[in-house]
Formats: structure tokens, C-alpha cells, sequence
């Protein structure tokens, strides 16, 4: 596999646009769940107003939920700035700016930063957020705020933002990181691994076994190589259907390894061909594990999908790495 998925791999725009919106929806549901914290440590604070505004946060951001659930995302993203930019501003313009509702405008950066849009917007949308941010702070240098609290509550609301403002960083930051890893290790598997079998593609088997050579060639440790070939296989796709042969290789994909030590390595190396790689195992050893898989083939039951009766065997080489010897 020379190319990647753009879907799976993490650093593609595509598969960020992917995590992006799994982020959004998931800081909905946070920034929601904060906003009905408010309302209750408002009306405690008996500032009527911004509890009541937190009421409008709230159905803004089920709002916004929804229309990522539909795919709605330019209105979803809209609802979103709309609410932060607003309840930021209307906090901070009632009950001052040591209240810390300011600091939710930040977590507008990373978000830009992981998002799948052009550099140019990106950048565009930052300066206008810094620019917004310093317009407020201004203000509130000249202006006193509308519904003033005790000191003693404005400590508590800005304590009380900042831990949120932290936490959300946090988990958010958690979440995406989750879902990168994710995203990488779906890639490894689709670098390595034979999408039909589940077995190592000729790629990964070939890069493993030049491992296994040059660890013979430095330390000295034997290897052996098996190479099954399943007879005839042309011939029973043709009588049978392509659908039987998947079927025969995607069985194969489980007998095999099922007779082998978990240590031994198991690639598909072509249409109907497998490469076993045996590290410390020498010629005589080979030969047996060789034996243990003719044995199950030869045990095991293959039917058509009318349930005919179907011979399926197999050829095998069987070879121990000499000192000269490679890949070629």
C-alpha cells in the first residue's frame, strides 16, 4: 500500500475535518452542561440577568448539536461563535472583567488550529478573535460594570470560570489526542496488515523477514521460512465462484497461524500464496510445523456455498536461512 487513506490518516484536512466536528460536538454537550451550572450559581448570586441568559446559552448549543447531527455544520459553527462571543461580552459587561468570562473567547484558538479550513481563514479568524478580545478589555477600562457582585462573588465566578475554562482545555485536548491515536493506529493496520485475510500484507511480511535476516546475519540466530502455495486455486474460483476462493483465503488466514508458535509470522505474499517466517527455528522444526498445517488442511471440512464438497490442498517449501543468503 503506497498511498494513505485520507480518511485514517491523522495529519490529512479530510480526516482533521473528521475530528474536528467529533470535538465540536462534544464541547456542545460540555459547554451546555456549564451553562445550566450557571443558571443555578446565578440565581444564587441573585443576578437574575446572566442567569436568564444562561438559559438562551443552553438552547443555542442544543441548537448547534443538532445541526452537527445533520450535518449542518457552517449554522452549527455560527450558534457556537455567536453564543461564546455574546455571553462572553454580556458577562463580562455586567459583572466586570475580573469575572474571567473573557477567557472563553480562547479556547477559540485551538479549535481554529485543528480545523480543517485554509491557513488564510484560519489566520483571518484569529486576528479578528484577538482584535474582539482587546476591543473588551478596553472597554472595560472605561466603563464600570452594569450588575456589580460583592468581591467575594466575583472571586468565586472567576475561580469558578477559569476551572472550567482549564478542565474544558484539558478534556478537549484529551479527546482529540484520543482520536489521533486512534486515527494512527487504524492507518499502521491498513500500512500492514491484508484487508481480505487479516493477515501481514507481502509489504510488512517482507520488511519482517529482512529483520529476521539481519538479526541472523549480526547474532547469529537461526531462521526458516515456509512459503504455501494453495493447488489448483484458479481452478476452483472458476468452478466454484470468486466468492469460494475469498472464502478458502480468509479460512487460510485462521488455519495457519492457529498451528504456529505466537512469536511466528504469517504474510499473504500473493493471490493464493503465504509466508511464514520462524525466527530461532531451525530446518528440522520447520519441517514439523510445515506438517502440522498440511494436517489441518487435510482435516478440515470445505464446502461450497451448496454445501458440495470441495478439495482444497496446498504445496509448501520449506527453507532455513543460510549465511549468503537474502531476500532476493
Amino acid at each position: 500500500m503506497d498511498h494513505q487513506d485520507s480518511t485514517v490518516n491523522p495529519m490529512s484536512r479530510r480526516a482533521r475535518g473528521v475530528q474536528f466536528w467529533q470535538v465540536a460536538r462534544r464541547a456542545c454537550q460540555l459547554a451546555a452542561a456549564v451553562d445550566i451550572s450557571f443558571f443555578f450559581l446565578f440565581h444564587i448570586l441573585e443576578s437574575p440577568i446572566l442567569a436568564w441568559i444562561n438559559v438562551g446559552s443552553v438552547a443555542i448549543y442544543a441548537g448547534a448539536y443538532y445541526a452537527l447531527q445533520r450535518r449542518l455544520n457552517r449554522l452549527a459553527i455560527s450558534l457556537i461563535w455567536f453564543e461564546v462571543i455574546v455571553h462572553s461580552a454580556l458577562g463580562t459587561i455586567l459583572i466586570g472583567w475580573g469575572s474571567g468570562f473573557h477567557y472563553y473567547l480562547l479556547m477559540f484558538i485551538p479549535a481554529l488550529c485543528v480545523s480543517s479550513m485554509r491557513r488564510f481563514a484560519i489566520l483571518s479568524l484569529v486576528v479578528v478573535l484577538w482584535g474582539y478580545y482587546i476591543a473588551l478589555d478596553i472597554l472595560m477600562w472605561f466603563i464600570d460594570p452594569v450588575q456589580p457582585v460583592s468581591s467575594g462573588a466575583l472571586l468565586g465566578v472567576h475561580l469558578f470560570n477559569l476551572s472550567i475554562v482549564f478542565a474544558m482545555f484539558s478534556y478537549l485536548s484529551f479527546f482529540y489526542m484520543n482520536m489521533v491515536v486512534s486515527a494512527q493506529r487504524k492507518l499502521r493496520k491498513l500500512a500492514t496488515v491484508d484487508s481480505l485475510t487479516g493477515l501481514f500484507n507481502r509489504r510488512h511480511g517482507s520488511d519482517m523477514a529482512e529483520k529476521e535476516i539481519a538479526r541472523f546475519q549480526r547474532a547469529g540466530h537461526p531462521v526458516a521460512f515456509l512459503l504455501f502455495d494453495v493447488d489448483h486455486f484458479k481452478l476452483i474460483n472458476d468452478r466454484y465462484g470468486h466468492e469460494m476462493g475469498d472464502k478458502i483465503l480468509c479460512e487460510i488466514g485462521r488455519l495457519i497461524p492457529a498451528q504456529l508458535r505466537t512469536q511466528d509470522i504469517v504474510a499473504r505474499w500473493g493471490g493464493e500464496e503465504f509466508l511464514v517466517i520462524l525466527p530461532d527455528t531451525g530446518i528440522e522444526s520447520a519441517l514439523a510445523s510445515a506438517e502440522r498445517v498440511r494436517k489441518a488442511f487435510r482435516s478440515y471440512k470445505w464446502t461450497s456455498a451448496t454445501g458440495e464438497s470441495v478439495e482444497v490442498t496446498i504445496s509448501a517449501g520449506v527453507s532455513e536461512l543460510g549465511q549468503n543468503d537474502d531476500m532476493a
